[in-house]
């Protein structure tokens, strides 16, 4: 359509907004069209005609920039049943951030199923899902090409044939088979990308981290990005290697953390070195502490005070400052080694209470026999329920009814419910969507049972999670998708 039979399908427009007729605008070959008719029938048709011709003849073509995706990838589980989608929903529209939603997913994919992609899509960041997701979050990231990675192992040569998702997966497996081989492939092929792309590659180098990874994190010391360098510095302090951080004058970074700290003596027949934090004087103080904490080392720390990490550990005084000891668990967590970790995560769980909700911090360093007994302890002595709800990296769907019984879960979960004070709600809601990830099935539907029996409503949004979960089936049948 050129701009002229534009101008003038404009005019007729604006005659019909008016009421007044068109045919005497009309182009010549649609009164050919249209004469033949009375009056009404023929403006009847030069509308249908206009109307053909605004949604085909001026149809925008579409810019060149714009690229054609190749299908979304079909993953490798199943897709979750038509008839557990509304569960699902309600469960992702209860669920309060990403990382909720997250859980969610995590334990659909525990079950056996995927999620439809117009329920929930991962990010291109999303780094948290479920591995089974990898093709979508490649997908998302507008990868070109197959759409599936190649089903031989990851080498040198078929290196751009993985999408990032899929590459980094394939590596993180390697670095628990063949960590050296993993480790060449990551210095060989790393070091051309980009640093976000590098940071998440370097990361991959905790799994299976030993010795042999410390000349290559050693070189990443000159590497472009900091945040590269500051991860090689804290894998390396996980090895026992200690960074530099001068000479222990007052631009010393160590020796400033190490004056927020008091060393004294406890113990009247067998002294003992004691460590607790020092009182601060100002807010600023507090803030400047915990960026020390933040880029420090716990060997360098413990170093510095002539200890070793499991002496540093088993002196620090928890309870004498609640910022200061979730501080020194971040620390732990980020740069001990192996042992330094268990050794706190066991001494702090053996204390109960209060100390043993620090371990939390630990938890993606913890095998999955600690996290366990970490989460029946909290849940047996009930004092901190809120605290499971910060907790990271614990498996789905393993909490049995008897874990539920053994304990104050239950009468805790009896007394607010009912409750009209908000926050005491929004506990009960975060503490029933925890029981909902970390049940098993006949766990869950036993639990609706008794908060029902209790008072709350069947339909409650609170139940969202747990009601998912006592629906899936724990062997997902083929028949059923």
């Amino acid at each position: 359509m050129n701009e002229l039979e534009q101008t003038g399908l404009a005019a007729m427009r604006d005659c019909w907004i008016t009421g007044g007729p068109t045919f005497d605008l009309a182009p010549a070959a649609w009164k050919e069209i249209a004469g033949t008719a009375g009056p009404d029938e023929r403006e009847r048709r030069l509308l249908a005609i206009a109307a053909q011709a605004l949604d085909i003849g001026l149809r925008p073509a579409a810019p060149k920039v714009l690229k054609r995706r190749p299908a979304l990838p079909a993953l490798a589980l199943p897709m979750l049943p038509e008839r557990l989608r509304p569960l699902l929903r309600a469960a992702l529209k209860q669920a309060a951030d990403a990382r909720r939603k997250v859980r969610v997913v995590t334990l659909v994919a525990s079950r056996g199923f995927v999620l439809h992609p117009m329920d929930w899509m991962p990010a291109v960041s999303d780094q948290n899902s479920p591995d089974v997701y990898a093709p979508w979050i490649d997908w998302q990231a507008g990868v070109e090409g197959q759409a599936h990675a190649p089903r031989e192992n990851l080498t040198a040569e078929n290196w751009d044939d993985f999408y990032p998702a899929a590459r980094r997966i394939a590596l993180a497996d390697m670095r628990r088979i063949e960590p050296a081989a993993a480790r060449m492939l990551i210095e060989t092929k790393g070091s051309s990308e980009p640093a976000e792309v590098r940071l998440a590659l370097i990361e991959l180098m905790r799994f299976g981290l030993a010795l042999e990874d410390a000349p290559f994190l050693k070189g990443l010391s000159t590497d472009r990005s900091g945040k590269v360098r500051e991860l090689a510095g804290r894998l390396l302090a996980r090895l026992g290697e200690h960074g530099q951080h001068g000479d222990g004058g007052a631009d010393d970074p160590i020796a400033e953390l190490a004056a927020f700290i008091a060393e004294g003596k406890s113990g009247f027949i067998r002294r003992r070195t004691t460590y607790t934090p020092a009182k601060l004087k100002s807010p600023a103080q507090e803030q400047r502490r915990a960026q020390l904490f933040e880029t420090c080392n716990l060997v360098d720390l413990a170093a510095r005070f002539g200890a070793t990490e499991p002496e540093f550990i088993g002196a620090w005084q928890f309870g004498a400052d609640n910022n200061a000891d979730i501080l020194i668990a971040r620390m732990v967590a980020a740069s001990g080694s192996d042992a330094a970790v268990t050794h706190m995560a066991d001494t702090l769980v053996a204390d109960g209470g209060k100390p043993a909700l620090f371990v939390l911090h630990l938890m993606p360093r913890l095998d999955s026999h600690r996290k366990r007994v970490l989460v029946r302890l909290i849940l047996k002595d009930w004092k901190y329920p809120g605290a499971l709800n910060l907790a990271e990296g614990i498996e789905a769907s393993w909490l049995e009814w008897d874990d539920l019984t053994n304990g104050q879960v239950l009468p805790a979960l009896r007394s607010v419910i009912g409750a009209t004070d908000d926050a005491m709600r929004r506990g009960l809601d975060d503490i029933l969507e925890t029981m909902g990830f970390l049940t098993t099935t006949a766990a869950a539907a036993r639990l609706i049972d008794e908060v029902v029996a209790a008072g709350m409503p069947p339909a409650a949004p609170s139940l969202a999670l747990l009601r998912l979960n006592a629906a899936l089936a724990e062997h997902p049948s083929a028949t059923d998708t």
